[in-house]
């Protein structure tokens, strides 16, 4: 009968796909690499979200997701009076139907204790039932003896840390032990800027991801073109080892808004791939310089320290999908030179954003 009912359940979520049409955000694959967008942090009935599993599978379908992990408090579950279940039905119940709809699901918990430590997801669990521990160590012990991948999830959450977003004693308990791999440095639209800085210091991978609870369009107006919060998961394939591995090497980037967080490395090949430059000399006095952009990034770019005898645009906008035209004026006899800006909105640095050149 519970077989019975899966089947019936995926057969109804390809039904219902087969009336829409899949999303698509077009982000570039990385060389050598396949950019997976990932959604790794969100809730259902089964803890304190409002909809059932198979629903969060439909919203990634439409909105075009590769990954998703549901990632339900293991010690937080205020439906239990009405919804009494191990810890792993949610994702038995999203399982056959991730697998109809083409979406790689992710078996994942939440970790929720007390700040020290917050708040962590741990990822790719084989029984979310063995985290029900009272001691948070043995819950972590119990992951990681899973070969789980863990993260903290919104450091500097105002209920658990209203003040300044700190690393404690117990964080670095946790990493040291290898039982923290990565930080979400974006939860929802909160930016976390502390943590992205822990990320780089501490080598720890970058995460965003939407925390979703309710109906993820009652979050997101997508009407208007926005997107959840994602992660971008370099992976070497379209699996779910792939997207371990990747995690593990910290081959990610945050996508929120119109930002891009992540490390320069990978935030420079998103641009280059994301844009074709083309660059003509138009006479002795000016170069002609194109940007085609083949992606849904927006790009902000803003001039840097440059030699002055190169003139150019102050800030300039390359909007998804669009081409752009910039007119750099050569001077006092300058045959070319460096033409060099900030792309503001891909963020190497807590609130910096990536410098970059252009030979003309």
């Amino acid at each position: 009968m519970k077989r019975t009912f899966l089947c019936m359940l995926a057969v109804g979520v390809l039904l219902q796909a087969a009336a829409q049409v899949r999303g698509k955000i077009d982000i570039p694959n990385l060389p050598g690499y396949v950019t997976l967008k990932c959604d790794f942090h969100i809730h259902t009935v089964f803890s304190d979200g409002n909809v059932w599993p198979a629903v969060r599978i439909a919203e990634a379908y439409r909105e075009g997701l590769d990954a998703v992990s549901i990632t339900d408090h293991i010690e937080y579950r205020p439906h239990a009076g009405d919804i009494k279940a191990s810890h792993n039905r949610s994702f038995e119940l999203a399982e056959p139907v991730a697998k109809a709809a083409g979406i790689l699901l992710i078996k994942g918990s939440e970790i929720t204790r007390a700040m020290p430590p917050g708040h962590h997801n741990a990822l790719f669990l084989t029984d979310s039932d063995e985290l029900d521990q009272p001691d948070y160590m043995d819950a972590f012990r119990a992951a990681q003896k899973q070969d789980a991948f863990i993260f903290w999830n919104h450091p500097g959450w105002d209920a658990q840390q209203p003040d300044t977003t700190l690393w404690f004693p117990e964080h670095t308990r946790l990493l040291e032990q290898g039982m923290m791999m990565g930080i979400e440095v974006v939860n929802g639209e909160e930016y976390f800027p502390e943590a992205h800085q822990w990320c780089l210091d501490k080598k720890l991978t970058m995460l965003g991801n939407s925390d979703v609870h309710d109906p993820i369009q009652a979050q997101y107006n997508f009407d208007k073109g926005a997107h959840r919060t994602m992660t971008l998961v370099f992976a070497r394939d379209v699996s779910t080892q792939g997207v371990k591995e990747a995690l593990r090497e910290r081959r990610t980037a945050v996508y929120c808004g119109e930002r891009l967080i992540g490390e320069e490395r990978y935030l420079k090949a998103l641009f280059e791939q994301a844009l074709d430059i083309k660059i003509v000399k138009v006479n002795n006095a000016s170069v002609r310089v194109t940007f085609t952009n083949n992606s849904d990034f927006v790009f902000h770019l803003k001039k840097t320290a440059h030699d002055t005898r190169l003139v150019y645009f102050r800030e300039y906008t390359i909007q998804p999908k669009g081409e752009q035209t910039v007119t750099v004026r050569l001077q006092e006899g300058i045959q070319g030179g460096d033409m060099n800006f900030s792309i503001e909105n891909l963020l190497v640095q807590p609130n910096r954003g990536m410098d970059y050149t252009i030979k003309i």
